[in-house]
């Protein structure tokens, strides 16, 4: 079995060929190189920025591996704050409150102690729900099927017969129904299982890995492509299926092989951490005003100009007046001036969404502050709110309750709480 090789990396951060990476000096050789390349062309040149024999990395985090390297690309608020592992557990936990990950536990997923790393825990979650679905008993489903057989049954495909039988008189060659488990669903998830397993040689899941195949039933291979999940069957039988799809499909369709015409293959989970950030705050909003009169969207979208679209991340209403637009940033700007293209679309969200402000939401590892200002001859506002990603060396998950104190004593959403002790804070 190869040994795989780990480099961990930061967002905006780069790789260089030949240069050595980490405690164990690992080198990004020649042929990992040319397959990021290629597999940055495959996606229109929106993950690196490529230059002479070095990977610059953009907003995207997440894991790459190549061959028998490993490439973790992780979040960071600022150049000062926290390590590797500070910043592999953010990105973990947001994915999680994001329902991109569901583990209820990272050290649960038994994986190589010393490397606990993104990939390993998604692979382990597939295994999981893999094994999971075989205790309950996989589903059988009708299907036609051809084969040359010596009785009759079915329809004859009378080309096919003439064609493979003209000695064996005694064979016919047949379609005819089966009810069996060999079936798109079993077949989509098997080539999602064969590639866990070529990219875990090497690691302990390996071996869970083939216990699962020894038990899944013997499938058709097929090489499954986007429109392939278009056509899977949704009913009460297939319920159970839908995680180890969803995980199925993340997989295949992030799986580039012989993108360098048979040098490497290529596996690559990646994060849009500006999304990843915006779902995060979304979900801590909803979860911190649940219990209050307000309602947290989004992603709304509103006609802007011949058929182009405007759409602020969160929008904030009380019954059906906004309150309060929110766009989250992933981004370092730790100064009073936010650039003129920011400013100019908060002006625009408040003005369709008859805001009275918007609020330009930013991470920081400090303690939460806002910059708020009046338009000039405009009724509305424009805000600039910090808050901070981590609280005692880990992921702050009171976000959305900060928040909520917040709007209400500074007055953006709520009148003082003394006023209205049913808004009155948890």
């Amino acid at each position: 079995m190869q040994r795989i090789n780990y480099i961990k990396v930061f967002e905006h951060g780069f790789l260089k060929v030949g240069m050595s990476y980490g405690a164990k000096k690992i080198k990004l050789k020649k042929e990992h190189f040319l397959s990021l390349v290629k597999l940055n062309e495959l996606h229109n040149d929106k993950y690196f920025t490529v230059g002479l024999n070095k990977i610059k990395f953009k907003q995207y985090v997440g894991v790459i591996q190549v061959g028998n390297l490993c490439i973790e690309i992780l979040p960071k608020a600022d150049k000062t704050s926290g390590g590797e592992v500070i910043w592999q557990s953010v990105l973990i936990e947001m994915l999680k409150t994001t329902k991109r990950l569901k583990v209820q536990k990272v050290g649960n997923a038994k994986i190589d102690k010393q490397n606990k790393h993104l990939l390993d825990i998604y692979f382990d979650w597939y295994l999981n729900e893999l094994q999971l679905l075989i205790r309950q008993g996989l589903i059988r489903q009708y299907g036609n099927k051809r084969n040359n057989l010596h009785s009759l049954k079915g329809k004859l495909i009378f080309s096919k017969h003439i064609s493979k039988n003209v000695i064996h008189k005694e064979r016919f060659f047949l379609e005819h129904q089966v009810y069996d488990y060999d079936h798109l669903i079993h077949q989509i998830l098997f080539q999602a299982l064969c590639v866990v397993e070529q990219f875990s040689k090497g690691k302990s899941l390996y071996s869970k890995c083939k216990t699962i195949a020894l038990d899944f039933p013997e499938v058709k291979s097929i090489q499954a492509l986007e429109s392939t999940f278009n056509k899977l069957p949704k009913n009460r039988k297939t319920k159970p299926y839908v995680t180890a799809l969803q995980i199925a499909r993340f997989i295949i369709l992030n799986y580039a092989p012989n993108v360098t015409k048979g040098k490497e293959e290529m596996l690559a989970l990646l994060f849009n951490m500006n999304d990843l950030w915006e779902q995060y705050i979304t979900e801590k909003l909803r979860q911190a005003l649940r219990s209050t009169s307000f309602t947290v969207y989004g992603q709304q979208s509103r006609n802007f100009w011949k058929g182009i679209t405007i759409r602020p991340d969160i929008v904030i209403k009380q019954e059906e007046k906004t309150v309060l637009v929110i766009d989250t940033k992933w981004k370092n700007i730790w100064r009073a001036k936010p650039s003129t293209n920011d400013l100019r679309q908060m002006y625009v969200y408040n003005d369709y969404w008859q805001s009275p402000e918007a609020i330009l939401l930013l991470p920081h590892t400090d303690n939460l502050k806002t910059i708020s200002e009046p338009f000039e001859e405009k009724g509305h506002r424009c805000g600039l709110m910090w808050i901070s990603v981590l609280k005692n060396g880990v992921l702050n998950t009171n976000i959305g309750k900060e928040l909520k104190e917040k709007f209400i004593f500074e007055e953006i959403l709520l009148p003082q709480p003394e006023e209205h002790p049913q808004y009155a804070l948890e």
